[in-house]
C-alpha cells in the first residue's frame, strides 16, 4: 500500500529562532498586532510503500530521526495517511 507522509520539523524549546523573531518583530508594522510566539520550521512530504499504516509510520519516524532532522536541536511530528485512490495514485 502507498501512504502519504508529512513530517513537521520545528526547533526544540530553548533554541534560538532568528527567523521567527524577525517575522514577529515585523508584524506590528504590517498591521498585525497581538501576534506572539512565532516560530519557523519546515515540512517534508513524501509517499512511502508499506504493508500497513503501522509499518509506514515506523519507517517514516526512523527516516525522520536519522535523516530529516537534527535531533540535537529539532523535534518532528510524523503524520501518515493512506494515499488517495485505489492504487495510491494522486490525480
Amino acid at each position: 500500500m502507498k501512504f502519504d507522509v508529512m513530517v513537521d520539523v520545528r526547533l526544540r524549546g530553548g533554541i534560538a529562532d532568528p527567523a521567527g523573531a524577525t517575522i514577529e518583530r515585523a508584524l506590528p508594522a504590517l498591521g498585525y498586532d497581538g501576534v506572539a510566539g512565532v516560530t519557523v520550521g519546515k515540512t517534508v512530504r513524501f509517499a512511502i510503500e508499506a504493508t500497513d499504516e503501522a509499518e509506514a509510520t515506523r519507517r517514516s519516524e526512523d527516516l525522520s530521526a536519522s535523516f530529516l532532522t537534527n535531533p540535537v536541536i529539532e523535534d518532528a511530528t510524523v503524520m501518515v495517511t493512506p494515499a488517495d485512490g485505489p492504487t495510491g495514485d494522486h490525480a
